[in-house]
């Protein structure tokens, strides 16, 4: 089971794949406690990453747990690929299972923490009914498919309403946000609720990666 807790979760989609075992180590070193790992399709999203063989060399080169994020269509035909994998948390996305309660307790069956995430156009009405099922909700703060995007302001007010369904229904359920998270709104979405923080360019994007961890992660504290 999850814990409510403020985490940084580095996004691997921002580091350099020329050097994926050191910028990992890079932010192990700096304290990470949970990596972010975006697998797309070109289809559910405009953009190719990467898929369960690279998650699997992942594997081999950390003991951080690995919060796979499946940006893809169809995900009820890879989840036992992404459990072979490594994954320790599979998040699908609402907009792409057709029956969500049988892929997340698909998901939970094979051992894994389940999370469901919405893109900023969905309303939290559409996850009503899983909220109590699902180990984790991640909210999309920008438009998924591409890195460096500006954050949805009006999310803000999104998290908040969650974090009170979740207290409402004196629920566990973990609160993550994906989507321009950097030095200038990390405090404002733990000011309504989050508590896994994804940061992609913000932790890898110009290098300094033990640099940013450490002021991201002092900002958290603030």
């Amino acid at each position: 089971m999850l814990k409510q807790e403020l985490l940084l979760a580095p996004s691997v989609l921002s580091a350099n794949f020329a050097h994926l075992e050191q910028d990992i180590k890079r932010v192990e070193s700096s304290g990470a406690k949970i990596l972010h790992l975006d697998v797309m399709d070109g289809h559910f999203v405009p953009n190719i990453s990467f898929g369960p063989a690279v998650v699997k060399t992942i594997r081999g080169i950390t003991m951080l747990p690995l919060d796979v994020h499946l940006m893809i269509e169809k995900p009820d035909q890879y989840l036992e690929q992404f459990k072979d994998a490594g994954a320790d948390i599979l998040t699908v996305h609402a907009e792409a299972c057709t029956h969500l309660h049988r892929t997340v307790s698909k998901i939970k069956e094979l051992g894994m923490n389940a999370g469901v995430s919405i893109n900023p156009a969905t309303s939290l009405g559409t996850i009503k009914e899983i909220l109590p099922f699902v180990d984790l909700l991640l909210v999309m703060s920008v438009n998924p498919g591409f890195g460096g995007q500006k954050f949805i302001e009006t999310s803000l007010a999104k998290i908040k309403s969650l974090s009170t369904m979740i207290t409402d229904q004196k629920l566990q359920t973990v609160i993550e946000v994906d989507g321009g998270i950097d030095t200038t709104t990390i405090q404002k979405v733990i000011a309504v609720g989050a508590h896994y923080l994804v940061a992609g360019n913000a932790v890898f994007g110009n290098g300094n990666i033990e640099t940013n961890f450490t002021h991201l992660t002092t900002l958290m504290k603030k």
